[in-house]
């Protein structure tokens, strides 16, 4: 049965992404800067192995939590909730746990910190972001997934301004909590008023357009994962100057680069075949990956990353409408924690990847280490682009989550 929202419930995309703002200001902070400067200020001596051990080890956890809460939610959203209480006990923990990262005082409490902070916020993530496709109509899907895409990188550049400029580390991670408590407050209030757009119960069914979305999201996310990851090493190694903050102001231009694209991309992604905007901005972001290569002056790294986040917007916009396209609505939270292991995955692999080349080509502690590993990250961006065009064509009249006609089924 279809319910619409009336005038005094109708859902608004800034509230709904609210919370993901805070809960990417966290991941900001700690994927772009923190989690390398600590790595090196606890272990100086093996700081890549280390920065590999810890986003090793906190995506094992998050892969499990975001399966686990996400069924659990599926379960609770049938007997008429909507899901805040995964919500509050993911920002009341994070919270938490953010405090501690920034406090741990050696290097294996800082790897228990990180595993409890990505615990807590993937208790939270799943269920939330069932959040759009719960609550937005079909038609409203790319202006939505444009505000979480906007929201997701103006959160990434709060994060970056507290990790890079903040200088005490308990102040860091007392702002970085206290933002994640009042975001997750903003959504889960505005949730409250809401009617869900539909209310249906179906078994987990994974669709070949599932499958093929999870592949190709994989992919490209490795290669942002490995261009974000090591950025902060290709800095320490090419660039002369504080490392901290020529890294955050490079990271602070990537992210606003990237709310724009995602503005610019929400009238495409309702109007256009989303594959062709995920398509165009992955391509625009090889071509970015491919002038850091060259880079020998400051100004052409500032205009690398500008266009990589500019691009980065632009897809990550497309991947959002691609999600709710196809994702099953009769199980979206366990779908989304699936959805979100294509995240989680390459948090593995990407710096695994690396670190086996390296190690392969001897240049672990060569100075073009961080450029190699920009080679890499092109190529995973681009095999993922290829695969998603294996994708059914996707607009916002076309199929709703593979159901229509033959679109994504298996």
């Amino acid at each position: 049965m279809c319910m619409r929202p009336n005038a005094s419930n109708r859902p608004n995309a800034a509230l709904l992404g609210a919370f993901w703002f805070g809960i990417q200001m966290v991941l900001g902070a700690l994927l772009g800067i923190s989690l390398q400067a600590r790595s090196i200020q606890l272990a100086p001596h093996q700081a890549l192995a280390a920065f590999g051990l810890l986003m090793a080890s906190g995506a094992c956890v998050a892969a499990v939590t975001q399966i686990a809460a996400g069924i659990l939610s599926d379960r609770r959203r049938l007997r008429g909730s909507r899901r805040l209480e995964f919500y509050a006990a993911g920002a009341v923990a994070g919270a938490l746990a953010v405090v501690y990262f920034y406090t741990a005082p050696v290097f294996w409490q800082l790897v228990a910190s990180f595993m409890l902070l990505q615990l807590a916020l993937n208790m939270a993530m799943g269920p939330y972001q069932a959040a759009i496709p719960d609550f937005i109509e079909l038609k409203n899907l790319g202006s939505a997934s444009a505000w979480m895409a906007a929201l997701q990188s103006a959160g990434n550049v709060a994060g970056v301004v507290v990790a890079a400029f903040v200088k005490s580390a308990a102040a860091a991670g007392a702002v970085i909590g206290t933002v994640l408590l009042l975001a997750c407050a903003a959504t889960g209030l505005h949730v409250r008023k809401l009617s869900p757009v539909e209310e249906v119960a179906a078994p987990l069914r994974i669709t070949r357009a599932f499958i093929d979305l999870f592949i190709s999201r994989a992919l490209v996310y490795a290669g942002f994962y490995t261009l974000v990851g090591y950025l902060y090493f290709y800095v320490a190694r090419t660039m002369s100057g504080d490392v901290k903050t020529h890294t955050g102001l490079l990271i602070l231009l990537f992210l606003a680069a990237a709310a724009i694209g995602a503005l610019v991309a929400g009238r495409p992604a309702n109007r256009f075949d989303r594959r062709d905007v995920a398509t165009a901005g992955g391509g625009v972001f090889i071509l970015a990956l491919v002038l850091f290569l060259f880079a020998a002056i400051s100004g052409q790294v500032v205009g690398a990353a500008t266009l990589a986040g500019f691009a980065w917007g632009v897809f990550l916009t497309a991947d959002w409408a691609l999600g709710c396209t196809f994702l099953p609505r009769g199980a979206l939270a366990t779908a989304m924690g699936i959805w979100n292991l294509a995240l989680l995955i390459p948090q593995i692999a990407a710096p695994a990847i690396v670190t086996t080349v390296l190690s392969v080509l001897r240049a672990l502690q060569s100075t073009e280490a961080p450029r190699i590993a920009f080679v890499i990250a092109a190529i995973e961006v681009a095999a993922g682009v290829i695969w998603l065009r294996r994708l059914p064509a996707s607009r916002s009249s076309g199929a709703w989550r593979g159901t229509s006609g033959n679109n994504g089924r298996t």
